[in-house]
């Protein structure tokens, strides 16, 4: 059967994402657009059609991992089940030891493609914290978490999943293994609820107890 369209189009933007992953992680930002293109097999106009600059590709490919880190919030559950799992997604995707060269690549393109690197931030890391901020204001306002500051939140949740994970990534240390990860993950999101639980009031706990 024939495909549609815009299947070819999706078929073609991802093949240019997959072909900048792979020669950025192994090149970095000496890479050009043309080569991009070959390797992704589309002509260079088929490229700048979808993406105008190397930034464009960068910030693309840090939506995508942003996505696939935060997908957990996106199921039901209750919320020590989803921080568990966002928890691990992000121990899983960034402290993992197969997953930290993009880190180092990102830090060493930050001084020579600034524009890129604050692509990349505001494409992975930002785009990942306001994500996480909007899904703690959903559960204050439901009355499972009770969330004063959720960007503040958002922040510390994350810093206390990953730790020392960009700094073991940027100085290639080594890292968390798979039982401290599932490990972490608990502990984070059981220290997260004790902080942010919803408050039980004197009055209730007297009722219930009496």
């Amino acid at each position: 059967m024939a495909r549609r369209q815009g299947q070819i189009d999706e078929r073609k933007r991802q093949a240019v994402l997959d072909a900048a992953g792979t020669l950025f992680a192994d090149k970095g930002m000496a890479v050009s657009m043309e080569e991009i293109a070959r390797v992704a097999g589309v002509a260079k106009q088929t490229l700048y059609n979808r993406f105008a600059s190397k930034a464009e590709i960068a910030r693309a490919l840090a939506n995508q991992r942003a996505d696939a880190i935060v997908a957990p919030l996106k199921e039901a559950g209750e919320p020590a089940q989803v921080l568990e799992a966002l928890a691990l997604s992000l121990l899983e995707r960034i402290c993992h030891p197969d997953k930290t060269s993009s880190i180092r690549g990102v830090v060493l393109m930050s001084a020579e493609a600034p524009d890129i690197a604050q692509a990349v931030y505001e494409g992975g890391p930002l785009r990942s914290l306001n994500l996480l901020s909007a899904w703690l204001a959903d559960q204050t306002r439901a009355g499972r978490l009770d969330v004063a500051d959720p960007d503040d939140a958002a922040e510390m949740f994350t810093g206390m999943v990953l730790g020392h994970g960009h700094l073991r990534a940027m100085l290639n240390a080594p890292q968390l293994d798979a039982a401290r990860r599932a490990r972490r993950a608990r502990n984070a999101a059981r220290l997260f609820l004790a902080a942010y639980g919803p408050k039980v009031s004197v009055a209730s706990t007297a009722a219930s107890s009496a």
